[in-house]
């Protein structure tokens, strides 16, 4: 089993033949490769499961916000909210690896 991240497309990227496209993951963004797809016709504003740089299938809003709310629930033992990277202290982000 794999980890997969949603993101939310902002663009197709030009070049590579359509198959890259800048992707918002929790407000950062990222180039991914689309080319796994079995259908890479995607356009800003479609969800994508991410993983390890590449888009392995196309989900829906709802399923964006079920995946998250898993991740959100795996890194936290202890029920806090979890915060991206970005969002922390500076303190905290130090220690991340």
């Amino acid at each position: 089993m794999c980890l997969g991240i949603p993101g939310r497309i902002v663009e197709i990227m030009e070049g590579n033949a359509g198959q890259l496209a800048m992707v918002d993951v929790l407000g950062a963004q990222r180039p991914i490769n689309l080319g796994m797809l079995e259908d890479p016709n995607l356009c800003p504003g479609d969800w994508i499961l991410i993983h390890m740089g590449f888009a392995l299938e196309q989900i829906d809003e709802a399923g964006a916000q079920q995946a998250l709310s898993g991740l959100q629930m795996m890194g936290s033992p202890g029920g806090d909210d979890v915060q991206p990277a970005g969002d922390r202290p500076a303190a905290d982000n130090a220690h991340q690896a």
